[in-house]
């Protein structure tokens, strides 16, 4: 199995972007991991539209897709680990969390996601979202495998 994020932007704080390279790093000695950053779209009245197109082709038919969306399911860690586990076990689909632009997603996104995961009921910077994405994978990836890390 192969984890991947697929977001917009690159993550302009160099510190999260740190940590984001940190976790990412550490995901890989578990699993392949691949980070997808796609290029900003400029504000105006299509823009949701154009993230979507980009969203979308940026992802493979097969791909089982995680949305991160304040709408979706609140996970706890371990829930997180059980879902991810039972996927590396039974799905040999890619597994792509993707993370939508500041004004939310289409549609279109939302339909073609798999699951829609919240991370929590507050807002988040989209740079901290990416690090707190990578390091719940991170978690779920140590509590599979008994890692003093999720303790």
């Amino acid at each position: 199995m192969k984890l991947r994020l697929v977001w917009l932007g690159k993550t302009r704080d160099p510190q999260l972007s740190a940590l984001a390279k940190d976790f990412a790093s550490r995901i890989a000695h578990t699993l392949p991991i691949e980070i997808t950053e796609l290029k900003d779209v400029k504000p105006g009245q299509r823009r949701i539209e154009e993230e979507a197109e980009k969203i979308l082709g940026a992802l493979d038919s097969a791909d089982r897709m995680v949305l991160l969306d304040a709408e979706g399911t609140l996970w706890s860690s371990r829930q997180l680990a059980t879902f991810v586990g039972k996927h590396m076990n039974e799905d040999q689909r890619r597994l792509t969390f993707v993370i939508g632009g500041f004004d939310g997603v289409a549609d279109s996104v939302r339909k073609r996601a798999n699951r829609r995961w919240s991370l929590s009921p507050l807002t988040f910077t989209h740079d901290m979202t990416r690090v707190l994405v990578l390091e719940q994978l991170y978690r779920a990836l140590a509590i599979l495998n008994n890692h003093p890390y999720s303790k």
